[in-house]
């Protein structure tokens, strides 16, 4: 195998490192986003972590779960405790490294655009200061990176997106990696899920609808064209190496049949992300990555 067919189906480290440049041309929304906390108390930050900054005198307004009580007796008057919000928001990339990912007829696998578009965002996030944490699964195990910040973030990431190290060795469905997801996905992330979204059930999308309430989750479909249009007429021949397809695209019937199923999971997943308020954008594999990107922010929630 070439060096060129190599890249396209499998990760390589130098291709990641070398988006920097790509990402650093990309702007992430930071707008302030809204979400219930404890009491009804509407907070702006959507659970992102706040630091004690200091203790002023209380005043008329300020909300009383607020108070801070030690100042409060040792001085006799009544005090607030203010705080400082954390500016560095975690972000959180989750990408699907499952057998149906291992695939494309153009451009990359899907399994390669999806660690090219989590190297975009995480060289973007590491010029913008955020910390980079993510997830990795696939039918081998799943592996989760805590957020951390600098240059050091981003190289372990793209280190796991080549050789990934599972700690959890079990065959992962898309159910249970999002189920992982909402436990070490930190309340104010943006959260990254980079998928074919292949498997997706009812308990699933209860998983993502607990991740959205505390987080800000973005939804990016890789596919290949020829999931969604087929060849007119032929006969094609597929294979992992392992196992071998035969599609006759001749058979009206059959290709109506596989092309409406692919556009119902695609208008399943636009009315999901618009019912809980997530954005959904979507990746061609043969798209250069950082077009993904490029189109206004309100072309691509849906």
């Amino acid at each position: 195998m070439s060096k060129i067919d190599n890249e396209r189906v499998s990760v390589q480290l130098k291709t990641l490192v070398d988006m920097a440049p790509e990402a650093g041309k990309i702007k992430f929304n930071r707008s302030p986003i809204r979400s219930m906390q404890s009491g009804g108390y509407l907070s702006r930050f959507k659970g992102r972590g706040m630091e004690f900054d200091e203790a002023r005198l209380y005043q008329p307004g300020d909300d009383i779960r607020c108070i801070d009580w030690r100042v409060t007796a040792r001085t006799g008057k009544a005090h607030t405790k203010i705080f400082r919000e954390e500016r560095e928001r975690p972000i959180f990339i989750s990408v699907d490294y499952r057998q149906s990912m291992a695939f494309a007829t153009r451009g990359v696998f899907k399994s390669v655009q999806a660690a090219k578009v989590a190297a975009l965002i995480a060289w973007a996030a590491q010029h913008q200061g955020d910390r980079i944490g993510g997830q990795i699964f696939s039918d081998h195990g799943c592996l989760e990176l805590k957020p951390q910040n600098g240059k050091h973030a981003v190289l372990r990431l793209f280190n796991a997106l080549v050789t990934p190290a599972y700690t959890y060795n079990a065959d992962i469905s898309l159910q249970q990696a999002m189920s992982r997801l909402v436990q070490h996905a930190r309340p104010g992330s943006r959260v990254y899920v980079i998928s074919d979204f292949r498997g997706l059930d009812d308990f699933t999308e209860m998983h993502l609808s607990r991740l959205s309430k505390h987080c800000e989750v973005i939804l990016v479909q890789v596919f290949d064209e020829l999931e969604s249009h087929l060849p007119e007429s032929g006969r094609y021949r597929f294979t992992d190496e392992i196992h071998d397809v035969i599609i006759d695209s001749g058979d009206k019937q059959k290709l109506l049949d596989y092309q409406r199923r692919f556009h119902k999971h695609c208008t399943h997943l636009q009315q999901l992300s618009q019912k809980l308020g997530l954005n959904l954008l979507q990746c061609p594999t043969s798209q250069p990555p950082a077009q993904l990107f490029m189109v206004p922010a309100s072309a691509s929630k849906h």
